[in-house]
């Protein structure tokens, strides 16, 4: 993303989403452009990353200020939702991790589920505001620069796999304990993989709309994940890469993030 031009900025206007879930959102303004990074200016891009093109956001919406939470997920099937489906937390603990073992599918029954019981319109957020959100104004890799830090995001920085260790803790955190992007979002980089709502497309540049909303044509048994997760390099973590996966797989490092419009 070579330039970020818009109009207002906020990032101080936080709504709290469901008292039972906690959820507290990040408003994000309008009238934001933004152009992808070429691979070659970022890290080698082994990933399907964008070549340039230009995106303006017009509508404004809200993002979770952290993950979905097992806590949060579990309300969901305590009260009906969510199919009854509870995804295994691989024995490293529930409560504030991040919810994994997660597909897509299983992530539109959580928004759907919350939609239906605040009535209000939550829901996956599409690439183009993923990408917006994580890069919080910046033009560099990561949102904190041009590098990353095992101090700044969960994920595996070893040379060689090795661990658990500072360095490559090799299970996800609770969310929250890494310092937050420009919009006062946490784990933008890191820890799980976030479900976004576009179809998979490999012509990413002719193929993304141009007002900042969910692409639903294409691969649509394919679906994208942003931002990495805690067993990935940091290539994987990068704002502009985007790996994807079929809408019914389930992975320790895949779960979700939402949005919310107004």
């Amino acid at each position: 993303m070579r330039s970020v031009r818009s109009k207002k900025m906020s990032t101080r206007a936080h709504i709290r989403g469901l008292a039972a879930c906690a959820i507290i959102a990040v408003a994000l303004a309008t009238h934001h452009w933004a152009v992808a990074a070429p691979a070659e200016s970022e890290l080698d891009a082994q990933l399907a990353a964008a070549t340039q093109h230009r995106i303006t956001i017009e509508t404004p919406f809200a993002v979770s200020k952290f993950e979905i939470t097992f806590d949060e997920w579990d309300d969901c099937v305590n009260e009906g939702g969510c199919g009854g489906y509870r995804p295994s937390d691989e024995s490293w603990g529930r409560a504030k991790r991040p919810v994994m073992n997660i597909s897509w599918t299983d992530a539109k029954a959580y928004v759907s589920w919350l939609s239906h019981k605040t009535g209000k319109p939550y829901r996956l957020l599409s690439e183009s505001e993923w990408e917006y959100a994580a890069r919080a104004g910046t033009t560099t890799t990561f949102s904190f620069g041009d590098t990353l830090s095992p101090m700044e995001a969960n994920y595996d920085s070893s040379t060689d796999g090795s661990g658990p260790s500072e360095v490559n803790r090799q299970k996800t955190v609770p969310v929250g304990g890494f310092p937050a992007n420009g919009f006062g979002l946490h784990d933008m980089h890191g820890n799980v993989s976030e479900w976004v709502e576009d179809c998979w497309l490999d012509d990413y540049t002719t193929g993304t709309p141009s007002d900042g909303s969910a692409s639903v044509e294409g691969n649509c048994n394919g679906h994208v994940v942003r931002g990495g997760s805690w067993e990935d390099s940091e290539v994987e973590l990068r704002s502009a890469a985007r790996p994807a996966g079929d809408k019914d797989d389930r992975f320790y490092t895949d779960g979700l993030r939402i949005a919310r419009g107004f």
